[in-house]
């Protein structure tokens, strides 16, 4: 059985005096959370005994917080994936192409959220980042509601695709994106719709086909593959925006990085996904 979830750090002179709800205030837990813990048993601890949000901390204290929780998705242990970083707060996956992170109707037993029920067994499925099932690479998922809230604000991501036939060395695309009034899923670029940016610049060329980088100033859905397609480049495979491709069966789109600060440690860690092969391929 895995261990469950927890947060702890020693109380300095900064923390002296000062009630605990407080101090786990500036540190990013929220009031839904700790009055959760408060009702969980040994949810909050003091030096190994039980304390209230309202208790005043001494230099020295350790406090220690654990989140007892059991997952949701069914286990399975046969899935294929990659773990680019690890610790006991968080995880980094590197998610295949054409796998979900959840489960869905179409899709049960096949999602990131089995393997990780595998992988960490009572631990929640918390993604920070979810991907689309035919978008690769990684994936930042939380071991607790803790490190999953204070991370929200904190993950940029640097994604790579594939385009054909753009001559110009990269720009910036700001158009706004708004629900396709036919569709429940793909998006368009209508006046009434939400602000979003992207930002992309060509890191390679090979033939008709360039290697693009991707930073978004947003995070509107489908947003890489929305925009590109306004401007006449569709990544490549992408057959909602685009055109199918006889050289890949899905858009070749990856995220390629995740840099964010790690909600414990304070750590600044930036993490890589190697390009998939069936991207590779096209420069081959």
């Amino acid at each position: 059985m895995a261990e469950i979830p927890t947060v702890s750090f020693i109380c300095t002179e900064k923390e002296n005096g000062r009630k605990l709800g407080d101090v786990l205030r500036e540190k990013g837990f929220s009031r839904k959370l700790m009055t959760r813990l408060k009702r969980t048993d040994g949810g909050i601890l003091r030096n190994g005994e039980s304390i209230r949000t309202v208790d005043t901390l001494l230099c020295g204290d350790e406090i220690v917080i654990s989140e007892s929780e059991t997952g949701g998705a069914e286990s399975n242990p046969s899935l294929d994936v990659s773990v680019l970083f690890e610790d006991e707060h968080l995880a980094v996956f590197n998610k295949p192409p054409m796998m979900p992170c959840h489960e869905s109707i179409k899709h049960r037993g096949d999602t990131l959220s089995n393997f990780f029920a595998a992988h960490c067994p009572d631990t929640v499925f918390r993604c920070v980042n979810r991907l689309d099932r035919d978008t690769s690479g990684c994936v930042v998922v939380a071991k607790s509601r803790f490190c999953a809230n204070a991370l929200q604000k904190s993950c940029e991501k640097v994604y790579i695709g594939i385009c054909e036939d753009i001559e110009i060395s990269g720009g910036r695309i700001c158009a706004p994106i708004a629900r396709e009034k036919e569709s429940i899923i793909k998006r368009c670029v209508r006046e009434d719709g939400q602000f979003a940016a992207t930002v992309f610049t060509v890191r390679e060329r090979v033939g008709r086909y360039a290697l693009c980088e991707f930073i978004l100033e947003t995070g509107r859905t489908h947003q890489i593959r929305c925009h590109m397609a306004h401007i006449g480049h569709a990544l490549v495979g992408d057959d909602m925006y685009g055109e199918k491709s006889g050289l890949i069966g899905r858009q070749a789109l990856h995220c390629a990085e995740v840099t964010f600060t790690h909600p414990v440690t304070q750590e600044k860690l930036t993490v890589k996904a190697p390009l998939p092969s069936d991207m590779k391929s096209l420069f081959i």
